[in-house]
């Protein structure tokens, strides 16, 4: 009996048997929006009546998210949806599992100005800065500082636009 053997390809994966740059690309949100809440893994987990290995593997691209578990994990990371789509590239978008199974049809992307080296949330400074903040025991004062940092940052764009204002003249 000849036995033909076939090449299974995992849905969702590439052709060469790696986790989906989409699906990376969501883990990686996932575990951004997890680290500046200050939640662990198992702490996620628990909340959504998973095991942390299985958060692990969501966070790593392993396993793919379905809608309903996506849907639960942004009611959890209280966060909408498309937070776990934001500040996709367009090489990563253009490497959905559409694209290997229909490589013919072409996928639409409006042109965006990707200024990643610019994103403040992308900064490693930035998620340092939040989870201070968050671990700041005295909630009152956490405020203070809060409303201190607003002040300060509106302050600094109105001198800015007052420095300008006095160069024209």
């Amino acid at each position: 009996m000849n036995l033909i053997k076939s090449k299974k390809i995992s849905r969702g994966r590439t052709p060469s048997g790696q986790p989906n740059p989409v699906d990376v690309h969501v883990g990686n949100r996932i575990r951004l929006r997890r680290t500046l809440l200050g939640y662990s893994q198992e702490k996620l987990a628990s909340m959504l009546g998973l095991t942390f290995q299985q958060v692990q593997k969501y966070e790593r691209g392993n396993n793919r998210v379905g809608a309903s578990r996506l849907w639960d994990i942004s009611k959890v990371l209280n966060v909408p949806v498309d937070f776990f789509y934001e500040d996709m590239d367009k090489e990563v978008a253009q490497q959905s599992p559409r694209a290997f199974s229909a490589p013919e049809t072409t996928l639409c992307f409006e042109e965006e100005n990707n200024d990643i080296d610019m994103d403040p949330m992308k900064r490693q400074e930035t998620l340092e800065l939040v989870k201070a903040y968050y671990k700041i025991p005295n909630r009152k004062a956490a405020k203070y500082l809060f409303d201190l940092i607003i002040t300060m940052s509106k302050s600094s764009t109105e001198r800015s636009n007052d420095i300008m204002d006095m160069e024209e003249f």
